[in-house]
């Protein structure tokens, strides 16, 4: 059952980004910072871990769990270590992922001429 909730949360997820794009007529930057900010707003409320309880992958993949990390580490960080917490806890659940896509980005600029 678990895998059916993912599906249908996770797609909720897309659906709800492709009509910012379709309907909204939102730009790919807006939609995806719109879709980071409402999941951080989901976590600073306390939604997004039953979501992750429920739904599993489907809200752990989307861009919308890269909100609920940035403000999930922050909240950790700044129980455990007050206001600098705040700014210390935002990267460290994130560190990973942006270096990842700053290193395979500077790759793949040396094999793919960019365009620009």
């Amino acid at each position: 059952m678990i895998y059916l909730w993912a599906f249908v949360v996770g797609g909720a997820i897309c659906v709800l980004g492709q009509l910012m794009f379709d309907v909204v007529k939102l730009t790919p930057a807006h939609t995806m910072a719109a879709l980071v900010v409402a999941g951080a707003i989901v976590d600073g409320i306390g939604w997004y871990e039953p979501m992750i309880d429920f739904a599993g992958a489907g809200v752990t993949v989307p861009i919308t769990s890269f909100g609920n990390a940035l403000v999930h580490g922050a909240l950790t960080e700044l129980q455990k270590d007050g206001w600098i917490g705040v700014i210390t806890g935002i990267f460290k659940l994130t560190s990973a992922g942006i270096s990842a896509a700053i290193i395979f980005s500077f790759l793949a600029a040396l094999v793919v001429r960019p365009k620009g």
